[in-house]
């Protein structure tokens, strides 16, 4: 009985430490254009907010027409007023059309995540 509740007590420490480092990494929590969006019109920036903080010098944008060619965008940087955003100048206006954007983030406590996702412009 009593090595029971010792595994089932390490079990249990394990997974609470495997769902704590699950949620160190830096997730995408909300961006702007919003996925899925459709703009009337170009937007001047791309903002990524995460769940993290994140290295800066490590994280980023690239953003493709929907031909998949790759739109020249300014440098990413953290916002001024939040380590956890990110943001992305638009360097000319975007065409009528689709786009995605591909991220790729360091947290300030090593992990990297990525992702994708979509946006028109009208």
């Amino acid at each position: 009985m009593k090595k029971s509740i010792s595994i089932m007590a390490i079990t249990f420490a394990a997974g609470f430490l495997f769902v704590q480092q699950a949620q160190a990494h830096a997730h995408l929590k909300s961006s702007e254009p919003v996925a899925k969006s459709e703009l009337a019109a170009s937007p001047s920036a791309l903002t990524l907010s995460f769940t993290e903080d994140l290295e800066a010098s490590f994280s980023g944008v690239e953003l493709k027409d929907s031909k998949g060619s790759v739109v020249k965008t300014g440098k990413a940087a953290l916002s001024p007023d939040s380590k956890s955003v990110l943001v992305v100048p638009v360097s000319s206006p975007l065409k009528a059309g689709g786009y995605e954007v591909d991220w790729h983030a360091l947290s300030v406590d090593g992990h990297k995540t990525k992702g994708s996702y979509n946006f028109t412009v009208k």
